[in-house]
C-alpha cells in the first residue's frame, strides 16, 4: 500500500476494494458488535472516505446490526469487510487489506466490552519448538485456496 492507493478484499477473492488517497484513523473496537461480526476479541477498522472507495470487484453484502449500523461482508466466504454508519466515511476491516501491516491501530473503542484479559495477550507463551516443527511439517503441504494479497 501507499499513499496513492489501498488495496483489499475478501478471502475468496469475489470481493476487492480500492481505496484512493490516504486513509482515516485505524482503531481496534471492542464493543460486542464487533465481537460477534468479527468473530474475535475485537474490530480492527480503519476509515475510508465514500468518495475515494471503489469496490473492485463485486461487492459486499450487507447485514443491518442496529438502526443505525449496516455491515458489509462477503456471502460467499464469509470475510467481514466493512461497517457503515451513514457517514461520509465507510470503516473497513483491517485484515481485509493486502498489506494489513501498513495499517496500525492508533485508539481503542468500546472499552467497555473488553476482554478483562486482552492486556495481556502478548505475554502467552510461544508454541514449543518440538509443537512448532510439527506444525510446519503439516503446513508444508497445505494448497492454499485463498484469494492472494494484490489482484493480478
Amino acid at each position: 500500500m501507499s499513499e496513492e492507493g489501498h488495496s483489499g478484499g475478501c478471502q475468496c477473492g469475489r470481493v476487492r476494494f480500492r481505496v484512493d488517497g490516504a486513509l482515516g484513523r485505524a482503531s481496534i473496537c471492542h464493543c460486542r458488535m464487533c465481537q460477534k461480526a468479527f468473530g474475535s476479541f475485537f474490530g480492527p477498522l480503519v476509515s475510508a472516505a465514500n468518495d475515494r472507495l471503489a469496490w473492485t470487484r463485486g461487492g459486499p453484502t450487507w447485514f443491518r446490526s442496529s438502526n443505525k449500523v449496516r455491515r458489509g461482508f462477503c456471502n460467499h466466504c464469509g470475510t467481514p469487510l466493512a461497517y457503515d454508519w451513514g457517514g461520509p466515511a465507510l470503516e473497513l476491516a483491517i485484515g481485509a487489506f493486502d498489506d494489513p501491516e501498513a495499517v496500525p491501530p492508533t485508539i481503542q473503542v468500546g472499552l467497555d466490552h473488553r476482554m478483562s484479559w486482552f492486556s495481556r495477550l502478548a505475554d502467552l507463551p510461544a508454541r514449543p519448538p518440538a509443537e512448532q516443527s510439527e506444525v510446519d511439517r503439516f503446513q508444508a503441504d497445505i494448497v492454499s485456496f485463498q484469494h492472494p494479497d494484490r489482484d493480478t
